[in-house]
This record gives structure tokens, sequence and C-alpha cells, in this order.
């Protein structure tokens, strides 16, 4: 273990996409954990799209925005090292909401969960498959969505780690999974890595005639990550019925100008439409369930997760720049020991 703890720090509202001005690293001393606290030395820092929205600068739904010298909010994935509290002996492996920074002291009420750890599934997988990523795919898909087998389920952001857990997700309840993606490499990672039926590439000008031929029979459920032109589209090729879970906007979060506004609204009446945002943290009482069935599909290889591990706390800014601009498959994770 390393004599500091290394931070990065929110330092000013990014203007579009953020730069790596907008961002500070620090190095503290190691906190001591008190009576009833414990230590943990973070493995792994979890790098997901709504922390842009806290950084301000753009839309958000969180009133909860950083200010300038907070710790970036993210989750971790900690081994305990120091301990004053009983239930959380050296060597218990902790997930949690902690922060961008390689060490932090908790009492265990902000943590997400305690990890069990399972024959063949890997540390890395809780935060992402068997994490808050997969429970976020579970819930939207299974709860929202409510697919039927023989249905016809459409996911943006695919080679995404949501995205891709969604459409493995369909398979397995006898959908027709189809993704969006962008460009011919990650359409392919989507189909031949991720076994979808089909993907279609949202950077070409012929989305609409591409989702026709990729869902001939229509949309029965539509996972939403991006909102926008993508939406729009969608919802053009929707069956009467079909349910619309809303993740995610990404087409927003750096937007600087007027907001895409959808044409196509009526279809709600016209096709008797579902659409429905949903928050993972109303839905903790089915955390668990979520998280067994995941775990139990790495570990029988039903499911098939990619990752994208930066090494380095120092390393976090630039690998969540290249997230939210799509250089990442699968999980974008920073490797911190």
């Amino acid at each position: 273990m390393t004599d500091t703890n290394t931070q990065v720090l929110f330092k000013s509202a990014p203007e579009g996409m953020p730069t790596s001005d907008n961002f500070e690293i620090a190095h503290t001393p190691i906190p001591e954990p008190g009576d009833g606290a414990f230590l943990l030395e973070n493995l792994f820092l979890s790098l997901d799209p709504y922390m842009r929205m806290l950084m301000g600068g753009g839309w958000t739904y969180s009133p909860n925005t950083l200010s300038p010298g907070d710790v970036m909010v993210g989750r971790v994935l900690g081994r305990v090292v120091k301990s004053r509290h009983p239930d959380y002996p050296v060597g218990t492996h902790v997930v949690g909401r902690l922060g961008w920074q390689t060490h932090v002291v908790s009492d265990g009420t902000d943590l997400d969960f305690v990890v069990e750890p399972k024959n063949n599934v890997p540390l890395s997988t809780y935060l992402g498959t068997c994490g808050s990523t997969g429970v976020t795919a579970w819930v939207g898909l299974k709860i929202t969505g409510a697919p039927k087998p023989g249905e016809t389920v459409v996911v943006s952001a695919a080679a995404g780690s949501v995205g891709s857990t969604v459409g493995q997700l369909a398979k397995d309840m006898g959908c027709r999974a189809v993704g969006i993606a962008g460009g011919p490499e990650k359409c392919r990672t989507v189909t031949d890595v991720f076994g979808f039926d089909a993907c279609i590439d949202y950077k070409r000008d012929d989305l609409a005639a591409q989702l026709a031929e990729a869902a001939p029979n229509g949309v029965d459920v539509y996972f939403d990550n991006v909102g926008g032109e993508v939406l729009e589209t969608v919802m053009g090729q929707c069956n009467r019925l079909a349910r619309i879970p809303v993740c995610g906007v990404l087409a927003r979060y750096n937007e600087l100008g007027e907001p895409f506004g959808n044409k196509n609204m009526h279809l709600f009446f016209d096709k008797s439409l579902k659409m429905e945002g949903f928050v993972l943290t109303n839905h903790k009482d089915i955390w668990p369930k979520a998280r067994a069935e995941l775990e139990a599909m790495i570990a029988d290889k039903r499911m098939v997760y990619r990752e994208t591990i930066a090494e380095g706390m120092e390393n976090a800014p630039d690998a969540f720049i290249g997230m939210l601009q799509g250089r990442n498959v699968g999980k974008q994770l920073v490797k911190l020991v």
C-alpha cells in the first residue's frame, strides 16, 4: 500500500465536452479509521456517463452538482486494509460510490453492497455486469421494458456496458436483439462478441432504413440510452403498445445549443406507446435478485462482457473523456492497484 491518497478533484464546469483542465490531481495523507470505521484501498474505479451531468455546464437531472474542490463522484471496488468495525474485517471487498480516490474511510452506511466472491466471477465485474451497470440493464429491460419471447428489443449504445448487457438478457429471454452503435467495428463487436442478431450504425445517414431491415417486424421494446434523433427514428418504427425504458440521454450531456425536440410525439397516441424513465435507486429491493442472476450468467459463460481498463488514478480524467467520446468498448474502468 502506498503512503498517499491520490484523488481527482472537480476543478471547473466544462463547456461542452470536458477537458483535462476541468480536473485536478491531489495527493493527501491516507486517512485513519476511527471506532466503527474501516479503511479501504480501492482496486478499481468505475467511469460512467452520469458523472458528466454532475459537473455542470450542461443538462442535468440532479440537484447535487459538484463544487470546485470536491472529489469527483464515482463508484469504487475496494478492499478493507484496516478495520475498527466488527462487520468489516480486513480482506473484505465492498462496492460504494466513494469517489475518485485510491483510499477512503467508511463506516459501512455509504456502501452499495459487500462482495461475496464467486467462482469464475472476476472482482472487476462487480463494477460492471454484476454491479450497478448490469442491474441497470436488468431493471430497465425486465421491469420497465417487460419483453415477451419472440418480441424485438432494440438498444442504443449497444457496445457499452449497459447496452451489451441488455441485448444478452433479451436473447436469454427469447427475444430478437438489435443494437445501435457507432461505426462498423463496434457494430461487429455487438453481433460477433455480444451475440446480438443485428446491429445498425448510427453514424451512417440511413438509420431508418437500417432499422427497417434489422427489425422487419417492428420494435416492441426500445431501451434508450441516447435520446435525440435516434429516439425519434426508433419511435417511428415502434409497434403498437411498444415500451421505451429511458436509461440515459447521452445526446444531451455535452449539449450547448437548443435541445433536440422530437417531431413525432403523436405516436404515443397513435400507437399507445409507453415511455418511462427509471432510476436505479427506486428499485433497491430487487438489486440482490438481479445481481444473483447476472453472477450466474457470468459464471456459466452465458453472459459475455468486455472491459476497457486505464491504469492509475492520474489517468482517470483522460479515460473519462474517452468514454464520453465513445472510445471504450464495454465497461470503462480504472485499475488502481
